[in-house]
Parts: C-alpha cells; sequence; structure tokens
C-alpha cells in the first residue's frame, strides 16, 4: 500500500452492477429508460406549493413518490426529501446489483454521494417553527436532516456499510465527482461502493435561493421552458430526483457471478471561477474577453476543453473512439455554446453525437449527473443514443451532432458525461460499455 493509499499495480477495474433511479421520468430504472426512448417529460407546473407568485412556476417532480412506501417508518420525519429519495434509490440499486450488504465484509462497503443545498425543505419547515412559534418548536433532527452529508450518514447506517463514507458538494458536478472518488476508493480497499447523488429543492426556499443564480427559465409553458443549444434557449428549469449506483471493482462483481451494465473508465474535473453567465445574456464571440475569465472566455472553454481531454487520457481513449456525448445542457445561451465549443474543439465539427435527455426532468443539481451516467449505462446495454427531446432549431454557432427528434441506433460502446455545477465546477467521466472487455481484477 502507498503512502495515499492506492494499492500499487494497476487499479482496480471499476463496474456498476446496479442502478437506483428516482426522477421525474419515473420511480425505476426500467421506467425512467422507456420515458427517455418515448421522449416523455416529467416537466409541469409546480404541484408541492403554490408557485403563483413566483417568476418559476415550471419544474421537474418525482411523480408518485410516497417516503412511507419507500423508506422505514421511523426516519420519514427524522429526514429530508432529498434523504428519502437517496435511501429509495440505494435500496433498489442494491437489489439490482443482487448485493447484500449483510453477506459483505462491512468495513469493505463504502458510500460517496454528491448534496448541493443539503435538506432544504426540512430546513425551511423547522426555520417557519421557529420564526412563527419559538425556539421550542425546532425539531432536534435539525441538526442533522438539512446537513448535506445527511444522506450519506442514512445510507451507510441503514445498510451497515462502515467502510469510508463522504460526501462531495459541486452542485450538479458533483455526481460525477462522487462516482470518479468510488474509483478511488476501490483502489484503496474497498470493494463495494454506494454512489450518487439526489436532490429535492423545490420548496419556496429553495426555489428562492436558486433564483439568485439568474439562470433559471420564466418560461410558462413545459415544452418551451427547457431547451439547451437551441435557438430559443432561455434558461432551464429545476428538477428533483437523482440516481444512486452500485459501484464495484470487476473482480468482487464476477466472484459474486452478477454481470455489470458497464465500467467507469475515466474521470478528470477542473475549476474555473471566472463570471458566470446569465440567462438573459447573449453567447460571447470569439476573441471577446470582456467578462473576464469565466467559461466563454476568448469565445473558447479551456476549462471544459482540458477537463475532456484528461478523462479521455485517463480511459486511454483518443476521441474518435468516443461515441456519444451526455452534454451538461445547461439551456444558457453562453454556457450552451461554451460548451458546444469545447465538443467541437475535441471532436471536431459534428464528429461525435451528442445528447441532454436531462430536457425530459430538468437539471436536479447534485441528482442530475448521476442520473445521466444512469441513462449512458442503459444506452450502451441497448445499443441505441437516446435523442434530445423537444428541441427546434439549434443555436447559432453550436456545431455540434445534436441528436434530435428520436433515438439513433448506432450501437454506442463508450460515452462521455458532462457536468457544470454552480461556481465553476467542471467534470467529464468516460463510460463503456460492460462485454468491452472481460470481467476480470
Amino acid at each position: 500500500m502507498s503512502a495515499s493509499g492506492i494499492r500499487p499495480g494497476s487499479p482496480r477495474r471499476a463496474v456498476v452492477t446496479g442502478l437506483g433511479v428516482v426522477a421525474p421520468t419515473g420511480i425505476g430504472a426500467t421506467r425512467h429508460w422507456e420515458s427517455v426512448l418515448a421522449g416523455k417529460s416529467g416537466l409541469g407546473r409546480i404541484t408541492r406549493f403554490d408557485p403563483t407568485g413566483y417568476p418559476v412556476r415550471i419544474a421537474g417532480e418525482v411523480p408518485g413518490f410516497r417516503a412511507d412506501e419507500q423508506v422505514p417508518g421511523r426516519l420519514v420525519p427524522q429526514t429530508d426529501r432529498f434523504t428519502h429519495f437517496a435511501l429509495a434509490a440505494a435500496q433498489a440499486a442494491l437489489a439490482d446489483a443482487e448485493a447484500d450488504p449483510a453477506t459483505l465484509p462491512e468495513y469493505e462497503m463504502a458510500v460517496v454521494t454528491a448534496a448541493s443545498s443539503g435538506g432544504t425543505e426540512f430546513g425551511q419547515h423547522e426555520m417557519e417553527n421557529l420564526y412563527r412559534q419559538g425556539s421550542s418548536w425546532v425539531g432536534a433532527y435539525q441538526s442533522i436532516a438539512w446537513f448535506y452529508a445527511a444522506t450519506t450518514g442514512q445510507v451507510s447506517i441503514r445498510h451497515g456499510m462502515r467502510g469510508p463514507c463522504g460526501v462531495i458538494c459541486c452542485e450538479q458536478a458533483g455526481g460525477l465527482d462522487a462516482l470518479g472518488q468510488s474509483r478511488r476508493l476501490l483502489n484503496s480497499g474497498s470493494r463495494l461502493v454506494l454512489s450518487g447523488g439526489t436532490d429535492a429543492s423545490l420548496c419556496p426556499y429553495g426555489l428562492v435561493a436558486q433564483l439568485s443564480s439568474g439562470k433559471l427559465s420564466t418560461e410558462d409553458d413545459p415544452a418551451r421552458a427547457y431547451l439547451p443549444f437551441d435557438a430559443a434557449a432561455s434558461g432551464f428549469v429545476p428538477g428533483e430526483g437523482g440516481a444512486m449506483l452500485v459501484v464495484e471493482s470487476a473482480e468482487s462483481a464476477r466472484e459474486r457471478g452478477v454481470p455489470a451494465y458497464g465500467e467507469l473508465l475515466g474521470y478528470a474535473a477542473g475549476f474555473d471561477p471566472g463570471a458566470p453567465a446569465r440567462a438573459g445574456e447573449p453567447p460571447s464571440e470569439a476573441g471577446d474577453t470582456s467578462r473576464g475569465s469565466g467559461p466563454v472566455r476568448a469565445g473558447r472553454p479551456a476549462v471544459l476543453v482540458s477537463v475532456i481531454r484528461r478523462a479521455l487520457a485517463d480511459a486511454r481513449l483518443a476521441p474518435g473512439e468516443i461515441d456519444v456525448v451526455f452534454a451538461d445542457a445547461s439551456g444558457v445561451p453562453a454556457e450552451d455554446l461554451a460548451e458546444a465549443r469545447a465538443i467541437t474543439e475535441v471532436f471536431g465539427a459534428g464528429g461525435v453525437a451528442v445528447t441532454a435527455p436531462k430536457t425530459l426532468t430538468g437539471r436536479m443539481y447534485a441528482g442530475g449527473a448521476a442520473l445521466d451516467v444512469a441513462t449512458a449505462l442503459l444506452a450502451l446495454r441497448a445499443g441505441v443514443v437516446p435523442h434530445t427531446a423537444g428541441l427546434g432549431r439549434t443555436a447559432d454557432g453550436c456545431e455540434i451532432d445534436l441528436v434530435l427528434d428520436r433515438p439513433r441506433q448506432t450501437d454506442p460502446r463508450t460515452a462521455l458525461v458532462l457536468a457544470r455545477g454552480h461556481g465553476g465546477f467542471t467534470s467529464a467521466l468516460v463510460v463503456g460499455a460492460a462485454d468491452r472487455s472481460p470481467l476480470g481484477g
């Protein structure tokens, strides 16, 4: 063992053997995938509270989720909705992987999740109690339910996972960072990691907090509210939910005799703290440096380009060996253009299929990238590239091969998933089909 805790020699291969999905497109990986293929949107008017007085009234809500049916009864009043989602998704992922934690060494199982705002709705209710009725009405569970690490803690406790546990707070990019950390944990002694992310910020407090970014769409028509890479793009809509994945070494999967959805081949992350674009700002032109060192610096998103290239190098793949890119797709015109230019710089104009199924769910903050990875793995297994539903005319300057109208039957074997988080977090993850090479140690 090295000083960093990484075993010497070749790194252990990280495969995904279980998926658990809780999303606006449906509960369960199968239902979600059916919605993706059909282009069935989960966007609609917010119903969790009355949004009449707010500029944003459209969101992606998880349909039919009942915490009392998915979560142990005692935990429901002790935890926030984002933790309820994660507990349900983690249970589903373990069942999908045929993994019984009781039969595995407890210190060789780890949990790492992504978090954004933490237990927003729970925190709002407790603050309301404080301001309206006094401190004696604030429950003891406020001290932990709002905490961004609450999900990791509850998942690890419920399943007796006593190995390394952690949380990564990089907003939309966090799901990829959590999965990148899962690969590292497999190389430092863990054999199975529950990883991914969920979010649940559809409450007045959560919505107002997100409005400050200036990136949310105020369009009232669900079909027009979130149109990334489109000439009519006006920002994004929020969504709730996410995905949890069982990541384990290929050796462990082989010993347990379970198949894999695919393999985590490469990962990289970067950070660009430059001035962010807002939904109402036009894209910058090449050579325009008036907006500082942000994501569209000189018309060329250097950080994203670097992150993509480092993820490909980590996967030992050339750009021509990537079959599809699952885009971050912010819906903010300047950021869409920056991402399109990054993809074009690495792969060439129209050089790789690009898709953004998140138009069906909205941007799900800490849950979004994990769901994109789950969708990418399902796409590789099915041999199809899902389309980006609802778009019209591609925005000027976006010289990418955006998959529109219907899924594309191209038998993809590798996928690149991109994610950018509020403040400058930027990540990329490369996944490969399960049969890309035989399972081994």
